[in-house]
């Protein structure tokens, strides 16, 4: 258990750090930016890492059920939109709110969603689960109080990085429908999971290979709509210039590694699900999900987003860090009970 808890830690700190290297672009516009991340991230790390990782990866693929196949694309489908929309509302509100108001969505449904798929715990054992993600949802509210009060002090409500005239509360109204979205992630996972690991076991792959195959379908089908939605609003706004800018070759390197860090992170949420046992996609998706907020908190308070920000906010922003860390020890002591 413990070393499940550890290696959903892990795939955490990744997943707040990825949207990190987006303050660093230069010459982009949101589209331009999160439109060749999320081109990278859906379409061309996953391939590679099939082919790369995964013995009979094509032959695995072509003979998933139709039935399991289609759920599982609407689901990330579903993911996708929300994932689209979670780089807008960091795009508006920053990376601290951006991701405590959209992750804790995500863990409020998401952590439950696996329940309805695979069966409810012993009475026991849910209570504590339960009452850690409430926990965890209290830490949530402080931080959007946080984030309130950061608004009442800026009359002019500027934006953190390129867009100074944007508004939080449209950012934090995004962050939410998009967390709702993006809950088909844990969906998808706990449907597909059984049958692509007994496929990659089949096939002579070790454990971790199952993570790999779950969320290339994941990524895969959610680019089926992300991808053709930047390219509209790409064309709309008549933005393909930009990539013709004298920053493209350092703005490739920072997409790719936001890429490469936010599928890494699924992939290693997955298999610190499977790590975790019978109740491993809510507790570890609780517990993955907690942390990437803590880690893109603390690294929004070290890149200056709080920087001219009174100290009221900021005394519930840390009550609500405390409050996500408290409901995460809960949960996994509830997992540990079973």
């Amino acid at each position: 258990m413990i070393l499940g808890v550890l290696i959903a830690i892990i795939a955490g700190l990744m997943l707040g750090l990825y949207a990190l290297p987006e303050k660093y672009t230069k010459g982009y516009e949101f589209e331009n930016t999160w439109g060749m991340m999320f081109f990278i991230n859906m379409f061309i790390i996953p391939i590679l890492a099939g082919f790369l990782f995964v013995k009979g990866f094509d032959s695995i693929v072509v003979n998933i059920p139709s039935d399991i196949l289609w759920k599982m694309v609407f689901a990330s489908i579903l993911w996708g939109v929300g994932a689209m929309m979670w780089g807008k509302a960091i795009n508006h509100i920053g990376l601290s709110l951006g991701f405590s108001i959209f992750i804790g969505t995500v863990i409020l449904v998401g952590s439950l969603l696996p329940f309805l798929v695979e069966g409810l715990p012993p009475t026991n054992v849910f209570s504590i689960i339960l009452i850690g993600i409430i926990i965890v949802l209290i830490g949530v509210f402080f931080n959007g109080k946080a984030g309130i009060l950061r608004q009442n002090e800026d009359k002019e409500i500027q934006s953190i990085g390129k867009h100074k005239n944007s508004s939080m509360i449209i950012g934090i109204i995004i962050a939410v429908a998009g967390g709702l979205l993006a809950t088909g992630f844990s969906y998808a996972n706990a449907f597909g999971r059984p049958y692509l690991h007994e496929a990659c076991q089949q096939a002579g792959n070790p454990e971790w290979a199952t993570a790999v195959m779950v969320m290339i379908v994941i990524y895969v089908s959610g680019g089926f709509f992300v991808i053709p939605y930047f390219i509209y609003q790409l064309s709309s706004k008549k933005l393909w210039g930009n990539f013709s800018s004298v920053h493209t070759s350092k703005n490739l390197i920072f997409t790719f590694i936001m890429a490469l860090l936010n599928f890494a992170a699924s992939g290693t949420f997955a298999f610190a699900a499977y790590t975790l046992g019978s109740s491993g996609n809510t507790v570890g998706y609780a517990i993955f999900n907690t942390s990437c907020v803590a880690v893109a908190i603390i690294t929004g308070l070290l890149t200056g987003e709080w920087n001219k920000t009174s100290s009221k906010p900021k005394v519930f922003l840390y009550l609500g860090l405390t409050a996500m860390i408290i409901g995460v020890v809960v949960i996994a002591i509830g997992n540990g009970m079973q």
